[in-house]
Order: structure tokens, then sequence, then C-alpha cells
């Protein structure tokens, strides 16, 4: 069957002569990696800024600890685009879609345990939050929930010489 110009423009997915690169949308891959980049440095902008730089007090306070989930959380975005655009064109797997849930659970973990003294649960009243040892053991557990989630969601395996097989949606009478 062959495809329109207009079916393929509105549905990338439809043109099934993208046997040569594997199917895999580059864009949003290089998208993916990039705001990971992004991530990464504004990550060791929280947790380092003398690197930059920038003053760094006795402890880790409200800001940096901003910071460090802003990059968390560019981290996290940009690894999980990154690899559901291996799942393009094709429906996703159970473990894949749990995987999103498990990526955003541990994202959940992170900014509630660095967020303790914030919120009222740490040990040191609102006015003085700090980043604590047991928070410190609680961003790190939630950071081993977001690998779990990434590392569940990784298309491991794939048939390249096989061409995609069209789905219902892509069909057409």
């Amino acid at each position: 069957m062959k495809f329109t110009d207009r079916d393929v423009l509105i549905d990338p997915c439809n043109n099934l002569d993208r046997i040569k690169d594997y199917g895999f949308p580059h864009t949003q891959i290089r998208g993916g990696l990039t705001l990971t980049l992004i991530g990464l440095l504004v990550l060791i902008l929280g947790l380092r800024p003398d690197i930059f730089g920038l003053d760094r007090g006795l402890y880790i306070g409200f800001s940096q600890i901003i910071t460090i989930l802003i990059g968390i959380a560019l981290l996290t975005v940009g690894a999980s685009s990154t690899l559901n655009s291996f799942w393009a064109c094709t429906s996703k797997s159970l473990l894949a879609d749990i995987g999103g849930r498990t990526i955003m659970t541990g994202y959940v973990i992170c900014a509630f345990t660095a967020l303790a003294d914030a919120f009222g649960f740490g040990t040191n009243p609102p006015p003085e939050v700090i980043l604590g040892t047991l928070q410190s053991y609680g961003v790190i557990i939630g950071l081993l929930v977001i690998l779990t989630g990434l590392l569940m969601t990784i298309r491991w395996s794939t048939d390249r010489g096989v061409p995609l097989e069209p789905t219902e949606q892509m069909t057409v009478d």
C-alpha cells in the first residue's frame, strides 16, 4: 500500500521506507540528550557551585536544594524522552510503561526527601533548611529508583533488519 505525501506529513510513522535509519526520530534523540546534558550541568551547579566561581556556604541550603532538584528533573526528563524515542512508531511494552511510572515515583522520592525540612518533617525548622545526611540518603534512594525505571524503559530487543510492522492505526481500508 502506498501512502500519499499528505499522509506521511500528518503521521511520520506512516512512512515505511525508513529502514535505512531504523525508524528512530533523530531530532527527538538529540533533544533528549541535550536536555540531559543541561540537567547534568544544573545538577553540578547545585552540588558544587564553587566550580562555576560561585560562593558556597558551609551547608547545602534551600536554594542549592532547589537547583539540585531542577537538575535531577532535567536529567530525568531528558533521559526518559531519549529512551522513549526508541519506541517511536511502535507500541511500548508493559515493562516500559511501568518504567515510566517508576521514574516519576523516584523523582517524587527525591523531591520529598530533599525538602523534608521545608515541609516540616526534618530535624531543622523551616527558616534554616539544609540537606542533612538522612535526606541525602533519601535522594540517593530516589535516584536509584529513577535508574531502575530508566533501565525498565530501555528497548532491549529489536529486529533492525526487519521493517516496522504497521499497527491498526496505520492501515487504511
